[in-house]
């Protein structure tokens, strides 16, 4: 079954679980909601980007409040247990990083943290731990307006790649 199918089959608590999964906004899942049926996968993908589009910097903010910083080692924390195994498969370039590439993630992580209030947000897929430092690093000399968007640009593709990938 293709995702849009599998969301427009499911009763509104299923749907509402498998669209937390994929975006921890809850404005954007209730939008979600309120769109379906999908009828297919552009439409889907579609309806996503232009419902995020729509949310409030608060939406945006507590969807990035979901995600376990770049390169956390513990994600047997609650808050993260639906999405635990999503987190661990697109962050798979810092399985195998050097002590050191994790180390300057991790205080690259709190000035990002320190400097814009929410945790970094990459689109991590097929990116190594190093290529992630880079645009950590890169990312701080950002604003904080332009900063908020790139983060909500970067939660975008995310969310189309877990939307893509629903089973």
């Amino acid at each position: 079954m293709e995702p849009w199918q599998r969301l427009d089959a499911a009763t509104p608590e299923d749907a509402r679980r498998l669209l937390l999964m994929c975006c921890g906004s809850t404005g954007w899942v209730e939008a979600m909601l309120a769109r379906r049926p999908f009828g297919g996968t552009q439409a889907l993908l579609e309806a996503a980007d232009d419902v995020w589009r729509r949310q409030s910097e608060a939406d945006w903010k507590e969807a990035f409040s979901h995600h376990p910083t770049i390169g956390e080692r513990n994600l047997q924390q609650a808050r993260f247990e639906s999405t635990r195994h999503l987190s661990a498969a697109e962050q798979a370039g810092v399985a195998d990083a050097a002590d050191q590439v994790l180390a300057d993630l991790a205080d690259a992580n709190r000035l990002y943290e320190t400097r814009f209030g929410y945790v970094f947000i990459i689109c991590a897929t097929g990116r190594s731990a190093a290529e992630m430092l880079t645009a950590l690093q890169s990312r701080l000399s950002n604003d904080p307006a332009t900063e908020l968007r790139v983060a909500a640009g970067e939660q975008a593709r995310i969310t189309a790649i877990r939307l893509s990938a629903l089973e």
